[in-house]
């Protein structure tokens, strides 16, 4: 009987262990393998949104508008009240 409860107690520590490392934060160093290629249509046909240039499309919700300049975003803003 006590060689079953040591294999028990075995058993029991063994198993919070690896319960315990299935939480635990990953340590290996994870390398990006993305490459910028260019601009990109991904899927449903819709333009990487990453390219800061407007872009127009006869499809109006494939389109891209272009952006306010950081001036015009801040009166947009203070105009606005926030």
């Amino acid at each position: 009987i006590k060689f079953y409860q040591t294999m028990y107690k075995v058993a029991v520590l063994a198993a919070l262990v690896a319960s315990a490392n299935a939480f635990a934060p990953s340590t290996g160093v994870v390398r990006s393998t993305a490459i910028f290629n260019g601009p990109e249509v991904g899927a449903g046909g819709m333009a990487d949104t990453r390219n800061p240039d407007a872009y127009a499309d006869e499809d109006p919700r494939k389109s891209i508008s272009a952006a306010p300049s950081f001036e015009e975003y801040m009166k947009q803003r203070q105009a606005e009240g926030n």
